[in-house]
């Protein structure tokens, strides 16, 4: 396409202006996918605007699915505006559906969760039921969490799981372009959410405790707008944050405004004990904790309490479109949470789910593959080739997750991501089936201490 074609047809040239004209022309067909772009510095010469202005309309259009970038071919247009797609998480082992065993996916055994047939008659004479007056939090429900939370929430609101109530978080404090500091590896879903708001992802290191805090001191520098992390259960890697890491990531994070967003995915099922820096930041700390893994995907709850402000904007932004969440699922939960024999299944749970990820890891350990973490429903398993490693599982009717995919860019070292929670509790059958991942972690060969 030629540049000054294209700048005769622009009529604002702001970035926004720019993004407009050229998804008008691909709506109509005047610019057919397959065609070339002219590059940002032809056309912002045409405009007699800078190259950043281009390049910001470029990617609006890239982040719509309208346009793509590569080095050979330069920017070629897709087609018309597509809704942006979770890539990472739907490309999590499509691998068919002959096999036997699905270890892709970190979902709860349906075995060890709470029956809701009491909870739901109960929570069926809620306070306010059918009434339109959006409540945050049913009183039930709070007085069902606020005990446990680590520390003084300054505002509560229940939403609809867990990545949810992080996705509206960063989404009512990032605008397009800002920066959010996140560990990597990190949650599929979470670096599709973020890439999704438009922000600029500056990643955290981690180790065995949590956010490593010279990686952060460096992001810190970028002056994101919030610092997104788990603190225990952490997926994939499985670490859990200590007190004394947490006390040397909150002094780094002391003289900065950045929003600390701490998601806790697994809750009441990690084995570790919740360390916050609620208690030092209350007011620019939110914790998301949902509850789907322990109680129920179906309640499809998380409850998010911290940061007045923060929590406030996730409000407005909701009562755009949901408004609340159900008052039948909130005191649904709440008649859960305050159950003794519900809590004596989820104590049972926590110790059926930390027994199979150990002794997954102990039987991979014996055959020379080292997982790391001590906490959570995955395994993050480091392989000598990843697409070599998934087609060997999945030769053996095994499918796993592919590491790159928790990455924000390439992979340091291949992993694959093993869900445990459903594993089964036939030591044979376990030791069988850690033959096979091992093989397919080594290749046949014994990896590197440093892999």
């Amino acid at each position: 396409m030629d540049a000054a074609w294209l700048a005769r047809r622009i009529a604002d040239p702001s970035a926004r202006g720019i993004a407009a004209a050229l998804t008008d022309l691909i709506r109509e067909g005047s610019v057919a996918p397959q065609t070339r772009l002219p590059t940002v510095r032809g056309l912002a010469r045409e405009l007699r605007v800078s190259s950043g202005t281009v390049a910001e309309a470029w990617s609006e259009l890239r982040r719509h699915g309208m346009i793509r970038t590569d080095r050979r071919r330069g920017t070629v247009v897709l087609g018309p505006p597509d809704v942006p797609r979770p890539i990472r998480y739907e490309r999590l082992g499509h691998w068919g559906d002959r096999l036997a065993i699905d270890l892709t996916i970190a979902s709860p055994d349906a075995a060890l969760l709470p029956p809701l047939e009491a909870a739901l008659i109960a929570a069926a004479s809620a306070d306010g039921l059918n009434d339109y007056a959006r409540a945050t939090i049913t009183p039930r429900l709070r007085a069902a969490v606020e005990p446990s939370w680590p520390f003084p929430a300054r505002s509560w609101l229940a939403v609809g799981g867990g990545y949810e109530g992080v996705q509206l978080l960063c989404q009512t404090t990032a605008l397009p372009g800002e920066r959010i500091a996140i560990e990597e590896p990190t949650a599929a879903r979470l670096l599709d959410i973020l890439e999704t708001i438009g922000v600029e992802l500056v990643p955290v290191a981690c180790d065995e405790d949590g956010p490593v805090p010279a990686s952060l001191a460096k992001a810190l520098r970028a002056r994101p707008v919030a610092f997104v992390y788990q603190p225990r259960g952490q997926s994939p890697c499985g670490h859990a944050v200590t007190q004394e890491r947490s006390a040397e990531l909150a002094a780094l994070l002391e003289p900065t405004s950045t929003l600390i967003v701490e998601d806790d995915g697994i809750g009441e099922l990690s084995v570790s004990p919740m360390v916050s820096m609620g208690a030092r930041f209350p007011d620019r700390t939110v914790l998301v904790r949902s509850y789907s893994k322990s109680h129920g995907p179906d309640l499809r709850i998380a409850v998010i309490g911290g940061a007045a402000d923060a929590v406030e904007r996730v409000r407005v932004l909701r009562s755009f479109g949901t408004g609340w969440t159900s008052r039948i699922l909130q005191d649904t939960l709440a008649h859960l949470l305050g159950d003794a024999e519900v809590r004596d299944g989820v104590t049972r749970a926590r110790a059926v789910y930390a027994e199979r990820r150990a002794r997954l890891a102990a039987e991979l350990a014996a055959r020379g593959v080292r997982t790391g973490g001590r906490d959570g429903l995955v395994l993050w398993v480091p392989v000598r080739d990843e697409p070599a490693a998934l087609v060997t599982l999945a030769a053996h009717g095994i499918s796993v997750a592919p590491g790159s995919r928790y990455v924000i860019g390439p992979a340091a070292s291949p992993h694959l991501r093993l869900a445990t929670a459903r594993l089964t509790d036939d030591p044979d059958g376990l030791a069988a089936l850690a033959d096979v991942i091992a093989l397919a972690a080594t290749g046949g060969q014994r990896l590197s201490s440093s892999t």
